[in-house]
């Protein structure tokens, strides 16, 4: 019970501690109106068992009456009790969800890429909106009925045992039994659940694929392949379903059923007990009529049962996540490479200086497929360096290292001279800016997108880093201008939009270091002059790395690295590379004869 609520609080028990309290309140104030009606019970009988043995008696008005308020106190005690307890159950469960749901946000973002490139991202939000939705429920409702219920009937057998311990013994007798039967089927409904538990996900896996895919399923006619795959699933969750209810719907009532058999031995024994003269009736009363409410919460508490072992896993899932290591300097944190400046117009004063790479004997591998093998190489601070061969020689790969994206799975990656994994991937990255092949804005306004490299930016600087990033035309015809929203992933935008936004949010970050990963292959020939034009202004002062598969675009640069199969094999200026008739005059030689070809 202790990990559960360990794992169903994501970790933060003490968030359920108010609702669990508020619960136990709740369950006893709702006995006591019974155990006030089982002394009026005893007033009434004591009257008349006077009056039937001859002997005189007189009625305690008074005694009644105020057994009577009391009874009128206990409800409004109760209403009180209630109302406590549903607000502190479920705004508890509700701002620890948000809690929850906000560390887990966060915890995502500083896992490595490698950990969330394994996990499918319809699954992560399956855990986000999915677990966490059944880890409020149980916040919310369960976990207080079902611990307070198992308390309270606790309580009230410590009570019942001081008054007559074989009516206690009566009352919870057949509690033994339904713990054995819960126990000797717990195996079984931890498969059943997590069988309903792993369809949930495969649906939300197959239903998110349906919808990405839609474009390619209604271009080639797979309307019939593509619904199967998400047909399956759904049919696989449909009987998972049925089979969860069936199996543990029925063991579930007879597990309650036999909790609530302790009062028919209350009446039985009670009977018997006071035929030999053991026991008094206003005692009996007291038992029979507490006896009715004190299974009501155990009952309760055994229906919710099931669902509180479905929200433990759920939060086992949760959990898993969260216990992934983020990303942390390894030996402390080291003092990161130069800061950017605080705040100057892009294309006006040049950086602050801007820190050496250092590859040293670099291994990586994504899973059992090795990318990188022992690449060594230096970039001198301030140079413009380019990385080039065929797709799928490493080239972006070396860009998400520098950034530390992942980590080298052998050697090291020094920046200004300091083991990137010594540093804090927060400071690291401020002094990083990076425009990848794969540009995703977010569902804001074209203005925010920009932003977002640099938050207190004015809107002077923003319009200035458009400017450099020559998108400030298209976004002034808009109709709102900068305020225009774009859909998610900037789907209201085309592909050379999206890039041009995406350099102006790295030219207005102003840092030390830039990535380019192909920053011009979604421009057209009109454009692109444009664009290098202003990736040309970022090079003063700053150490620019740039993966181009256009290799005109960068044959003007200090340093041309040429990757095959994830090694070095030529690097130089230009020139240098040309005249030495390897694999970079091959690739160059193949993109000036391409370029002339025509349809005919």
């Amino acid at each position: 019970m202790l990990r559960g609520l360990f794992v169903v609080s994501v970790g933060a028990p003490k968030r359920l501690m108010r609702p669990i309290v508020a619960a136990i309140v709740a369950d006893l104030c709702q006995m006591l109106p019974f155990g006030l009606a089982a002394w009026a019970v005893s007033l009434i009988y004591g009257y008349y068992a006077e009056a039937d043995a001859g002997r005189e008696a007189a009625f305690d008005a008074g005694r009644l009456g105020i057994v009577c308020a009391a009874m009128l106190a206990a409800l409004v005690l109760l209403f009180a009790a209630e109302s406590f307890s549903y607000r502190a159950s479920y705004r508890g469960a509700y701002e620890a969800s948000a809690q929850g749901r906000a560390a887990f946000a966060e915890h995502l973002r500083r896992l490595p890429l490698g950990y969330l490139d394994s996990r499918d991202p319809e699954e992560l939000g399956s855990m986000m909106m999915g677990d966490l939705t059944q880890l409020e429920g149980a916040m919310a409702q369960t976990a207080g009925q079902l611990v307070g219920g198992i308390v309270a009937s606790a309580l009230v057998l410590v009570g019942f045992l001081f008054l007559d311990w074989r009516m206690a013994a009566a009352t919870f007798a057949a509690l033994p039994a339904t713990g054995l039967l819960l126990w000797l089927t717990s195996g079984l409904e931890r498969r059943v659940s997590k069988g309903h538990l792993g369809s949930k996900v495969e649906m939300a896996n197959r239903f998110g694929e349906y919808v990405a895919g839609m474009r390619a399923i209604r271009s080639y006619r797979l309307q019939g392949q593509g619904f199967e795959r998400l047909e399956r699933a759904v049919g696989a969750l449909m009987r998972n379903s049925i089979r969860i209810e069936g199996v543990l719907g029925p063991l579930y009532l007879t597990a309650v059923a036999l909790t609530k058999s302790g009062l028919a031995l209350i009446a039985v024994t009670g009977v018997y007990l006071i035929l030999g003269g053991a026991l008094s009736v206003p005692l009996f009363a007291l038992f029979l009529f507490v006896g009715t409410r004190v299974f009501d919460p155990l009952a309760g508490a055994l229906m919710r049962l099931g669902e509180w072992r479905r929200a433990v896993l759920s939060g086992e899932r949760v959990m898993a996540v969260m216990d992934e290591p983020a990303m942390t300097g390894e030996e402390g944190v080291a003092d990161a490479p130069p800061a950017p400046p605080a705040a100057r117009a892009p294309d006006t004063v040049a950086a602050s200086p801007a820190p050496a790479l250092t590859f040293e004997r670099v291994s990586f591998g994504y899973g059992d497929r090795p990318v990188l093998s022992n690449l060594s190489f230096s970039l001198a601070a301030g140079s413009l360096t380019a990385l080039v061969g065929a797709s799928g020689s490493g080239k972006s790969t070396v860009l998400k290292l520098i950034a530390r994206f992942y980590d080298p799975q052998g050697g090291r990656v020094c920046l200004g001279g300091v083991d990137a994994r010594t540093m804090e991937p927060e400071r690291l990255l401020q002094s990083i800016s990076m425009v990848f092949q794969d540009v995703y804005l977010f569902q804001d306004s074209i203005g925010n997108n920009i932003r977002y490299g640099r938050q207190d930016a004015t809107q002077e600087e923003v319009e200035a880093a458009a400017k450099a990033a020559c998108c400030h035309g298209f976004i002034s015809a808009l109709p709102d201008g900068y305020d225009t929203p774009v859909g998610e992933g900037g789907s209201t935008l085309s592909g050379g939009e999206k890039q041009r936004v995406s350099i102006a949010r790295a030219i207005l970050k102003d840092a030390p270091v830039i990535l380019l990963d192909e920053a011009t292959a979604s421009l057209d020939p009109e454009n692109e002059a444009d664009v290098q034009r202003a990736i040309g202004a970022l090079v003063e002062g700053r150490t620019i790395v740039t993966v181009a598969h256009r290799l005109k675009t960068v044959a003007q640069a200090d340093l041309i690295i040429v990757l095959d199969k994830g090694r070095i094999v030529e690097q130089g200026r230009h020139e240098a590379l040309y005249a030495a008739s390897g694999l970079y005059t091959r690739l160059w030689d193949l993109q000036q004869a391409s370029s002339g070809w025509v349809i005919q």
